[in-house]
């Protein structure tokens, strides 16, 4: 099975070997066709804390490492 990867933001590297990251997206609205921006946040594992607030990062979908956390940085 593949895995996911995705692009966004990160906008927390205060807890250890962590990171939230703001992924946003945009979709068609079905009715009215116009853009709308969705975002959803994602926490990851980051071995080396290595990544600080604001660093443009991919992240990658993995087994679970965690209660909250299946994705892992794939880097910049």
């Amino acid at each position: 099975m593949p895995r996911r990867i995705l692009e966004g933001r990160v906008v927390s590297s205060k807890r250890d070997k962590s990171v939230t990251v703001l992924v946003e997206r945009y979709e068609r609205h079905p009715i009215y066709k116009k853009f709308v921006k969705f975002h959803k946040k994602y926490h990851a594992h980051d071995e080396k804390n290595a990544y600080k607030e604001g660093d443009t990062v991919k992240i990658v979908e993995t087994a679970p490492i965690s209660k909250t956390k299946s994705w892992a940085i794939l880097g910049v």
